[in-house]
C-alpha cells in the first residue's frame, strides 16, 4: 500500500486536498542539486553542439516530448540551440521496430542511427526497470554516452546505471507524483534555461 492508497477518501475535494498535500511533500524531497547537476550537463552539451536524446514509456514518453518540445523550440537562442531529441515522437519508426525486433529494441535501435559518443542519453523511467530503457542505457554507455536517469519510487536498476541520477523520491506505483514531479523538473529547467540564455550577447 502506498501513500496514496492511505489517504484515499470518496469526497473529491478532500482527496484533491490530500493529493495536492502530498504532492508539495513530494517535490520537497527532490534534491536541487541533482537538477543543478543536470542543468549543467544540458549546457555542456549545448556547447560542443552535441543532442540530447530522451527516452520514456507511457506517461514517461509524454515527459520525454515535452521535454524536447520545451528544450528546443521554446527556448529563444538559435545562434547555438540546444539540440533535444525525444526518440518516442516517430511511431512509424517505433512500430516497425517494434514488429520486427521487439518492443525492447525500440530505442535502441534508433540510437544506432542518430547517436554518437558525445551525446546524452536522458532516460524518464518511474521504477527504472523497464526492459527497452535499459537496453537504450546499455548501448549508450558502450558507446560513451553521457547518460543521465529521471526516476521515481526506488529507483531501480536505471539509478544506479546512470551517470547521474535526478531522483524523485515516492512510494511504489505513485505513478501520478512521480509523472507530475517529472514534468515539474521539466518546467523548471525551461524557465531557468530560457531566463539565462537571454542573457548571451
Amino acid at each position: 500500500m502506498n501513500e496514496i492508497d492511505r489517504f484515499f477518501t470518496p469526497n473529491p475535494a478532500d482527496f484533491a486536498k490530500r493529493y495536492i498535500d502530498h504532492l508539495c511533500e513530494v517535490l520537497k524531497r527532490i534534491d536541487t542539486r541533482q537538477i543543478a547537476q543536470f542543468l549543467k550537463i544540458i549546457l555542456d552539451a549545448r556547447e560542443r553542439q552535441s543532442t540530447v536524446f530522451f527516452i520514456g514509456n507511457g506517461g514517461s514518453a509524454a515527459t520525454a516530448s515535452h521535454f524536447a518540445n520545451d528544450l528546443t523550440v521554446g527556448i529563444p537562442s538559435l545562434t547555438k540551440p540546444l539540440r533535444v531529441m525525444s526518440l518516442t515522437d516517430n511511431m512509424a519508426v517505433i512500430t516497425a521496430v517494434a514488429n520486427d525486433n521487439g518492443y525492447e529494441e525500440i530505442f535502441v535501435r534508433q540510437l544506432k542511427v542518430y547517436a554518437s559518443k558525445m551525446d546524452v542519453l536522458v532516460a524518464i523511467s518511474a521504477s527504472g526497470n523497464s526492459s527497452n530503457i535499459l537496453s537504450a542505457l546499455e548501448y549508450a554507455k558502450s558507446i560513451g554516452m553521457t547518460t543521465v536517469g529521471i526516476t521515481s519510487f526506488d529507483g531501480g536498476s536505471l539509478k544506479r546505471l546512470v551517470d547521474h541520477s535526478v531522483h524523485v523520491p515516492t512510494d511504489l506505483k505513485e505513478y501520478g507524483p512521480a509523472e507530475d514531479a517529472h514534468m515539474m523538473i521539466n518546467h523548471l529547467m525551461h524557465n531557468y534555461l530560457t531566463r539565462l540564455l537571454k542573457q548571451e550577447p
